[in-house]
């Protein structure tokens, strides 16, 4: 009977200890990862204005820096001078000469006409004259050359009465529109030096870092703002062999970052196709359980920034 009792309360505590120690989920560790985004300028110059500091929450289209500009800004102006020119200069090819030209010829013509009557007159008397022996051979011929001349000049404005209507030959108004198009190809690379001088942000971001301050010389191509976007933050976790065959792409997990048992959910990205080991670093059957798989994940967006690039993490597979 004593024996009965005895065994009876052992497997009651047994179950008891049991129920008060049930496993909790298998977690991994991993830490948080940042994809940072630098920016930059392709042009070079002292930094005029930098409109950031680092911890800052940018938004879309937000001013980031602007550098020294005023040769930009002139050849901005020059271009844009010179292909005003080149276009004014295509629509008068267009229009011919102007109207003041066209009264100037149309005046010359009429004194030409003018002229032509009356030396057309005057050879028409010399004829008369010079069959009555009245008038010498020499006279005759002045004549007659006057006549000539004065109708070949009034053949002469009206021609160039003519071409004064029409407008500049095909080919000058072919090379005067390739003009234009050099020239605004030259405005629009002035206008994206300008650009290039001063930019804005794509899209939200937290400012991670600036490398350089106000008067300071950037060159080309130097990093001026580190900006980290809520959708380049990830996490980093190594899982063993078995474990990494049994996920999948898509799949949906638990991130467990913060002291106050908060859990994040997250989703798998990506399943690394190369093994690591944990020491010892030489394999064999007896350590096969060494080897590991490192998967990324990426946090829901909306929860992205509670995570710092470098923070320890705890992963847990199950989904939240």
């Amino acid at each position: 009977m004593k024996y009965s009792l005895f065994f009876i309360s052992l497997i009651a505590l047994s179950t008891l200890f049991v129920g008060c120690t049930e496993k909790s989920p298998q977690t991994y560790q991993g830490y948080a990862e940042g994809e940072f985004v630098n920016i930059s300028s392709s042009q070079s110059g002292k930094l005029d204005k930098l409109f950031v500091r680092r911890g800052d929450h940018v938004t879309k289209n937000s001013n980031l820096f602007a550098l020294e500009c005023e040769s930009e800004v002139l050849a901005l102006k020059q271009a844009s001078s010179e292909l005003s020119v080149a276009q004014a200069t295509l629509k008068d090819y267009q229009k011919g000469v102007r109207p003041q030209e066209l009264s100037v010829i149309k005046a010359q013509l009429s004194q030409a006409l003018a002229n032509a009557e009356n030396a057309a007159l005057q050879f028409e008397r010399n004829q008369l004259l010079y069959r009555a022996n009245a008038l010498s051979k020499s006279q005759f011929d002045d004549s007659n050359a006057l006549e000539k001349s004065t109708s070949a000049k009034v053949e002469e404005l009206r021609d160039s009465l003519n071409v004064a209507k029409l407008a500049k030959r095909s080919d000058q108004l072919k090379a005067q529109e390739a003009r234009i198009k050099q020239l605004q190809s030259a405005l629009s690379q002035a206008q994206w030096k300008l650009n290039e001088k001063s930019l804005k942000s794509r899209g939200s971001a937290l400012v991670f870092d600036t490398l350089y301050r106000e008067g300071e010389w950037v060159n080309a191509g130097g990093i001026i703002v580190r900006l980290l976007p809520p959708e380049n933050i990830k996490i980093r976790f190594f899982v063993p062999q078995k474990i990494a065959e049994q996920l999948s792409i898509g799949q949906n997990i638990t991130i467990d970052s913060r002291s106050d048992g908060k859990k994040l959910p997250a989703r798998v990205t990506y399943i690394s196709t190369e093994a690591e080991y944990t020491p010892p670093i030489i394999y064999s059957n007896e350590t096969k359980d060494k080897l590991i798989y490192m998967i990324e994940a990426y946090p829901d967006l909306k929860y992205a920034p509670l995570l710092h690039p470098g923070q320890p993490v705890e992963i847990s597979l199950e989904p939240l």
